[in-house]
């Protein structure tokens, strides 16, 4: 009973801080929408029927029924038809009746008075200060919540004390014992024990673990001292590191192939050791470099995601392993944490820590995924101010007229497109996250 109320706790706080999230988003457009000067009519957190809001001054602020994201209206989001256009009749496309109609839904939400208080008719930066500030927030709100993580609960990482000792080499990964045609690993022939702390090196001062394993590396079928803490006092042990043959791996952490295909090795010294780890704080600086690399990281995904989508798709439906750094659903993580919150086996403090780093890696991926350049995306509006900008430039040299602002309710059609494109694929993924999901256990 206990382990399924710590994974519903784990759901609750996953989703009560994703809603958190999200209205600290819309906030990061509504604070400068108004401070600019334009009519806000809505803050709402959720799509579909609303649950319950409350008016203030001329906005009202609530939460609808679907949690599954959230928006605020602003008057005047799309300019109005330019002179003889607009003009709705028998022979209207569908096209053309999209168009119209997103203009005049923007149209009612301007008030008499309000002419001047639109989006439209705001400066192109003023636009995109407003279109960033959203998913700008989800940025700072990834850069607290990792700062909390790595400065405050630390993270595990390896150090300079051995952690295990092999008794022999063995090419066979499944065994578990040592057969007597083994033979033995140089670390445990030399002497060297599980706990010992690696001082120095070939006479090299040891400081971190890859450093280490680097010297050993460099020294195959020579005898190097290795000093090392024991007890409370240092010992020298001479090791003679063995030569063996590994796959090279580039600096993505990917395998290295020649032109044929095959795994490109390199002769390197090995000894048998494996490094103990422990919980080290991180100083303020590794916190950008860490949100980078998760961006980063976001954003492969995204360029990627036709063909992820594709082996989600068979991972759904034809039963293949699920890729556990692909896409996931919000239902995927909502089981992830449930699961480590319900992990009897890692202390409270390190679940804690787990569970901000997730949502931490949301708000990244809210962030990237929020920039790109496609409408109803903040990105598109973006891009729209841009190109908007780019042509008034091109007019000024030019000398010819202003153009006006860019019409983008002429990419609503498109916009539809894509939000049913969203649709499909976050259905794809919620059947994969129930049928064949990406777990922890």
């Amino acid at each position: 009973m206990e382990t399924v109320l710590l994974y519903v706790l784990g759901v609750v706080i996953v989703a009560v801080g994703l809603a958190i999230s999200i209205g600290l988003h819309e906030i990061g457009h509504l604070l400068p929408a108004k401070r600019f000067g334009v009519k806000v009519g809505q803050y709402m957190i959720g799509f579909g029927p609303t649950l319950f809001s409350r008016r203030k001054g001329e906005t009202e602020y609530g939460v609808k029924l679907i949690p599954l994201g959230g928006y605020i209206s602003m008057a005047g989001m799309y300019p109005p038809a330019r002179e003889g256009e607009g003009a709705r009749t028998a022979s209207t496309g569908w096209y053309d009746t999209l168009v119209q109609d997103a203009r005049e839904q923007s149209a009612e939400t301007i008030s008499v008075g309000d002419e001047d208080r639109v989006f439209y008719k705001l400066p192109v930066w003023k636009r995109i200060v407003i279109m960033l500030g959203g998913p700008f927030m989800n940025l700072l709100i990834a850069v607290v919540l990792y700062a909390v993580v790595l400065c405050g609960f630390g993270v595990y990482q390896y150090s300079t004390t051995l952690g295990a000792v092999n008794e022999c080499v063995t090419t066979d990964v499944t065994q578990t014992e040592c057969r007597p045609s083994d033979p033995a690993a140089p670390a445990a022939e030399a002497g060297l024990r599980p706990g010992d702390r690696l001082v120095s090196i070939a006479g090299v001062e040891v400081t971190s673990w890859d450093q280490a394993t680097a010297i050993i590396r460099e020294h195959a079928d020579e005898t190097i001292p290795f000093v090392v803490e024991r007890d409370g006092r240092e010992l020298t042990l001479d090791v003679t590191p063995m030569l063996t043959e590994r796959a090279v791996v580039d600096d993505a952490g990917d395998y290295v192939l020649d032109g044929d295909g095959e795994y490109v090795t390199q002769a390197v010294g090995f000894i048998g050791v494996g490094p103990a780890s422990e919980k080290v704080q991180l100083p303020a600086t590794a916190v950008l470099p860490a949100v980078w690399d998760n961006t980063v990281a976001v954003g492969r995904i995204i360029v990627t995601l036709p063909q992820r989508l594709v082996q989600v798709a068979q991972a759904a439906f034809g039963g293949d392993e699920r890729d556990p750094n692909g896409p996931i659903s919000v239902v995927g993580v909502g089981r992830l944490a449930g699961e480590i919150s319900s992990l009897d086996s890692i202390p409270v403090a390190d679940r804690a820590a787990s569970l901000l780093q997730m949502l931490a890696a949301l708000n990244v991926a809210l962030f990237v995924f929020n920039l790109i350049p496609l409408l109803p995306l903040d990105g598109g509006h973006v891009a729209g101010a841009i190109w908007e900008a780019i042509r008034r430039g091109f007019a000024r040299l030019r000398g010819s007229a202003d153009p006006g602002p860019v019409d983008i309710a002429r990419f609503i059609p498109v916009t539809l497109v894509i939000v049913a494109v969203l649709g499909i694929s976050s259905a794809l993924l919620i059947y994969a996250d129930i049928v064949n999901p990406v777990t922890l256990l």
